[in-house]
Parts: structure tokens; C-alpha cells; sequence
């Protein structure tokens, strides 16, 4: 019987994993609680005490609870500490649901991070757009900047064909390609 799973990419030890080459480095973030928000953002905002609007792509998110666009009723919630809001709808207008099993966050740093969007994105790395959500490498995923970090959270199903295309991207831009 034919083997399929040597189709699929080696998915690897994300505690470990690390992409090294000359200005980037790539690693994979652990323990990043991440909900999706969805309706009356405003009365999220007064709910949570976080802010309503989110960065957009490549925007500049800081702290350790954040909110990030990705629709104009949407936005994904991230904290390095559990968010303490109850899933579910909530009668101010908006639904929460916990998404961290669901989705694989990545960080980049360096000074080649433009050069390693341009591969990626089509959009402008140095202008900021109202959504987060985008196609990078030609899946859907949601990146925005994060103290001078470019952060990706993809879906962990595609994580490690990305683990794969940003091992790719890093030795073309190490070779000046």
C-alpha cells in the first residue's frame, strides 16, 4: 500500500523550532491566549477593557493583551495571560470563542522582516491596512507587528506547510534572491 503521508510536510517540535539565517530569525510562540471576538465591538471594548478597533496588517500592536482587525465586526483577542471574558454570547451584542487550539502564532525579527513580507504578501510592509487578515504564502492568515516583531497566526493545520515555505523564504533571502 502506497504511503501518503510522505506528502505531508514533517510538522516540527514548535518548542524548539527555530529558522536562523543573516537578519531574520523565525520562531514559533507558545501559550498566547487567543479568542475570536465577533459583533458590537465597542460594547467589547466596555466589556473587556481592551481596544475595540485592533490593529490592521502590519500595524504596530503593544503589550501583552492586544486586539488585532480582521473584519469590521471581528477582531481576534491575544494575551500572554488567560483573558478572563466568558465565551459565548454576551447580551451588550457580541459572541466570544475561544480559538487558541485552533490557531499556530509564528514571530519574525530582523532587519530583513520587509524583505521577508515582500515574498509573502502583496501589500505594502511599511503601511499599515484596517485588516490583519490576509494571504500570506498563499493561505489565509493574520499578521500585524508586535514590538518591532512581525507576528503570523495561521491555522495549525497549515503551520507546518508555512514552517516549510518560511525555511524556504529565509534561505532566499539569505542568498540575496
Amino acid at each position: 500500500m502506497r504511503d501518503l503521508a510522505e506528502k505531508w510536510s514533517v510538522t516540527p517540535d514548535w518548542d524548539l523550532a527555530a529558522i536562523t539565517a543573516p537578519g531574520l530569525m523565525v520562531r514559533a510562540l507558545a501559550g498566547l491566549d487567543q479568542v475570536l471576538v465577533s459583533g458590537d465591538l465597542d460594547a467589547w471594548a466596555n466589556v473587556s477593557g481592551l481596544e475595540g478597533t485592533g490593529v490592521g496588517a502590519f500595524g504596530a500592536a503593544r503589550g501583552d493583551r492586544y486586539t488585532v482587525r480582521l473584519a469590521r465586526d471581528r477582531l481576534l483577542a491575544v494575551s500572554g495571560t488567560p483573558l478572563t471574558i466568558a465565551a459565548g454570547w454576551h447580551p451588550e451584542g457580541f459572541a466570544v470563542t475561544p480559538i487558541s487550539a485552533g490557531l499556530r502564532a509564528f514571530e519574525i525579527e530582523g532587519t530583513a522582516v520587509d524583505a521577508f513580507i515582500a515574498r509573502g504578501a502583496t501589500l505594502d510592509p511599511n503601511q499599515a491596512s484596517p485588516s490583519a487578515a490576509l494571504s500570506f504564502a498563499g493561505i489565509n492568515a493574520i499578521a500585524y507587528r508586535h514590538e518591532d516583531k512581525l507576528r503570523i497566526h495561521v491555522d495549525r493545520g497549515l503551520a507546518a506547510y508555512l514552517w516549510t515555505w518560511m525555511e524556504q523564504a529565509a534561505g532566499h533571502i539569505a542568498a540575496g534572491n
